[in-house]
């Protein structure tokens, strides 16, 4: 194959790629989900204190990206690949209560001190697409 050939062949793969990307845009979107979490309390001696639930409401990132594969005469495998994920701009810590709390034996637990436990975590505020491996953003 000589570099007229490859030349034409490139070319042919950029038109496809600026096709396709026009007819299926990107959509990385940040979308409300629910959650369902449970957290444990040991003690200093490692036994099961109590154990809190709860369905909380979080952000997560949901979508496509468009990515490429076109020939190259650089790379050794004779193919660029450029791959873009659906991922967090950044990430946002909440503080959220857990309300239903029970201790070891299952009884759930009334007193003030002990009826709610607060838990951080961290979800995302914003998404976008990223070149997948870059964690920079």
């Amino acid at each position: 194959m000589n570099t007229t050939q490859l030349f034409i062949i490139s070319i042919a793969v950029f038109l496809v790629h600026s096709v396709f990307a026009e007819d299926h845009p990107e959509e990385c979107e940040t979308l409300p989900s629910e959650l369902h979490i449970i957290k444990e309390e040991f003690d200093e001696l490692g036994r099961l204190q109590r154990t809190c639930n709860g369905d909380i409401a979080v952000n997560k990132c949901e979508g496509a990206c468009n990515s490429q594969v076109q020939p190259s005469v650089i790379t050794p495998s004779g193919f660029l690949k450029e791959c873009y994920c659906c991922r967090e701009t950044f990430l946002r810590e909440r503080i959220i209560t857990l309300t239903h709390c029970y201790d070891p034996d299952g009884m759930r637990l009334t007193s003030e001190k002990l009826a709610t436990l607060e838990v951080k975590l961290k979800e995302p505020a914003d998404c976008k697409c990223f070149k997948c491996g870059d964690f920079s953003g």
